[in-house]
């Protein structure tokens, strides 16, 4: 597991918890940076597999789950039934570097609210992230 980064000291009902799932550490660092100044967001674990990410998700109840749609487990994609294996309140924020209409097919498939290419997460992840945490998530 991957649990030991954390920014979660001061947290409070207001925190927006994001739990980072992707396989690539350089990914993974990239999201630390672009949260980290982001003081009503902590995250609060990150996965390197969909096992882990549904291992992690049970007890850390994460609003959001930022989910990489190709980890090296289930042949490449989630499996269908992640959605549900996730905290019920969960959401998915899926990303990958394929940013075509087979990846977002496949994030509406395993019930993702919103599927983001990594290549335009520096300027889309923490805004999204905000309206997922209200409820409001629009399209771009």
């Amino acid at each position: 597991m991957i649990e030991g980064r954390s920014n979660v000291q001061n947290r409070d009902t207001s925190t927006i918890k994001i739990l980072v799932a992707d396989d690539s550490e350089v990914v993974r660092r990239g999201i630390r940076h672009v949260l980290s100044a982001q003081t009503e967001m902590a995250i609060v674990g990150e996965a390197a597999s969909y096992a882990q990410t549904i291992q992690m998700a049970g007890h850390l109840e994460p609003h959001v789950v930022v989910l990489d749609l190709h980890m090296p487990d289930e042949t490449n994609f989630p499996p269908p039934e992640i959605k549900s294996l996730l905290n019920r309140d969960s959401q998915i924020l899926a990303i990958s570097v394929w940013d075509d209409e087979y990846s977002r097919e496949q994030a509406e498939g395993i019930g993702a609210t919103v599927f983001l290419g990594t290549m335009n997460l520096t300027n889309t992840l923490i805004p999204t992230i905000k309206q997922l945490k209200r409820g409001r998530y629009a399209a771009p």
